[in-house]
């Protein structure tokens, strides 16, 4: 068989997802969008297209062997069982982000075909992220899924304030850009080479060199931007206010996992043998992190800003289990990784779905007052989450937390596991302080639901998954996260 169709069959995820979003924009084009793009006919014909198309990328996934590592393109692309993991849970954040939307674009009156598309293209440069295996892959699907993530911030083009989120969140990943493209510079000038493996054998012979760690700095620095990590999450709070909800709620979730599953991949497969260099850094990250993410959010009183300091805390305690360099650390990770996707989409699904009596979104907390009685399944559903975010036992958020911590008490690192359990524990309070408002304060005006069956849906899952009925589904998850993890390490 010719290397290029060899590699394309590989590639399979990828090559759906590109030949169905050309279709998708083809028939938004033609099917009335051109003509009149706020046609809700045809946005919602594209919508469910994207969501069948992400659906057939993860069935193609299930023909992947397990254990094995493969590469295409001249080495350029890798598929294995971490690659994988990471993309079922990409496809899925996406496709739960794509169907959440739906219900607020209309009410919006800017349900456009447009929107599903760049999520498709973004879900296709997240994808091409975590099956890098090359410098140069690593930054093409990086920019993919970055350009895609600036316009959706802008969407709302008609308001001001996801106009300022969109030149904000362009103008600091342009800049992140640079960053990375200089240490990409100074690793390939200093090692000879842009392949992970390739980099990883000159450490390994001793080749390290300054100008080498140098190099590795500007590329955490370049990827921290992308997970928002401290000091690199100064964009986070107004991006995430400033965009549209649903775009608010792609960018906690699936970009996280993505920009988080690169990272991990650069420094273990890429830098293991330096992997004393690298864990300063991340330890730093990870502290950092957890610190502001936990004291910052105290202050606020919008839910959207709330979430997004929510979000760095969430990323410094993932950053704990790379920080211990292990496959043990690395199945944490991934553990964790997926439990904060499930909350952290739940909680924008509830915000979404509650609406003021004269129909406007709320996004103030105090907003919340009194909802127990007016929407009590909703503020029964937004305090598991609450209460899972906060790592309070039984709830499913409490296990990848301890799971973390413990791999760092294994890897001798037992400073960096108090420090997490001081910021959670200073963290609970802004999520208990939210379940405070829904039950105790008084109800000023009641919240009403915006009636959505679908999404409605997806918050009785999320907040099954996160109640202690996910512990049902504990064994599975544990079984492919160690699996991924291995093959991680496996591969070096």
């Amino acid at each position: 068989m010719h290397p290029i169709f060899a590699s394309l069959i590989v590639a399979a995820p990828e090559l759906v997802l590109t030949l169905g979003v050309l279709l998708l924009l083809m028939l938004g084009t033609y099917g009335g969008g051109a003509k009149d793009p706020g046609n809700r006919v045809t946005a919602r014909g594209v919508t469910v297209g994207a969501v069948i198309v992400m659906g057939i990328a993860a069935f193609t996934l299930l023909d992947a062997p397990v254990g094995m590592r493969q590469t295409a393109f001249g080495g350029l692309y890798v598929a294995d069982g971490f690659s994988s993991f990471l993309k079922v849970l990409i496809l899925a954040a996406a496709a739960a982000s794509m169907v959440l939307a739906l219900p607020w674009l209309e009410q919006a009156k800017t349900l456009r075909y447009e929107y599903p598309v760049l999520l498709t293209f973004a879900a296709l440069g997240m994808c091409m992220m975590v099956s890098a295996d090359d410098m140069l892959s690593l930054y093409l699907g990086l920019e993919l899924q970055s350009l895609s993530a600036y316009v959706l911030a802008a969407f709302h083009r008609n308001e001001g304030r996801s106009a300022e989120a969109g030149l904000k969140y362009f103008v600091l990943g342009a800049l992140a850009s640079g960053i990375l493209l200089y240490g990409i510079s100074l690793v390939y000038g200093f090692a000879g080479t842009t392949n992970f493996g390739g980099i990883s054998d000159v450490l390994a012979a001793g080749g390290k060199s300054l100008g080498l760690v140098i190099g590795l700095v500007f590329i955490i620095a370049g990827l921290a931007f992308k997970i928002s990590a401290v000091p690199f999450h100064m964009w986070t709070p107004d991006v995430y206010e400033g965009a549209p909800t649903p775009v608010a709620a792609f960018f906690s979730a699936a970009p996280k996992a993505a920009a988080l599953g690169l990272l991990v991949r650069v420094l273990v497969q890429g830098f293991g043998p330096a992997s004393f260099d690298w864990q300063q850094i991340i330890m730093f990250l990870s502290i950092a992190s957890m610190a502001l993410g936990a004291v910052a959010a105290i202050a606020q009183t919008n839910v959207k800003r709330l979430l997004a300091y929510s979000s760095i805390a969430n990323i410094g305690f993932a950053l704990v289990g790379l920080t211990a360099a292990t496959v043990e650390g690395i199945d944490a990770l991934l553990f964790y990784l997926t439990v904060y996707l499930a909350m952290t989409l739940g909680t924008f699904l509830v915000v979404m779905q509650l609406r003021t009596p004269d129909g406007r979104p709320i996004e103030a907390m105090a907003d919340l007052a009194g909802l127990s009685r007016s929407q009590p399944r909703l503020a029964l559903a937004l305090s598991i989450f609450m209460f899972s975010l906060a790592g309070i036992p039984p709830l499913l958020g409490f296990w990848p937390k301890l799971a973390v911590f413990q791999a760092v008490i294994d890897a001798g690192l037992v400073g960096l596991a108090v420090a997490g359990f001081v910021a959670s524990v200073v963290a609970a309070y802004y999520y208990l302080r939210v379940v405070k408002i829904m039950y105790f304060d008084a109800d000023e005006a009641g919240l009403v639901s915006d009636g959505s069956v679908a999404n409605g849906l997806l918050i009785l899952g999320a907040a099954l998954f996160c109640s202690p009925v996910g512990m049902l589904a504990m064994a599975p998850i544990a079984t492919a996260t160690w699996r991924a993890s291995s093959a991680l390490f496996m591969g070096r």
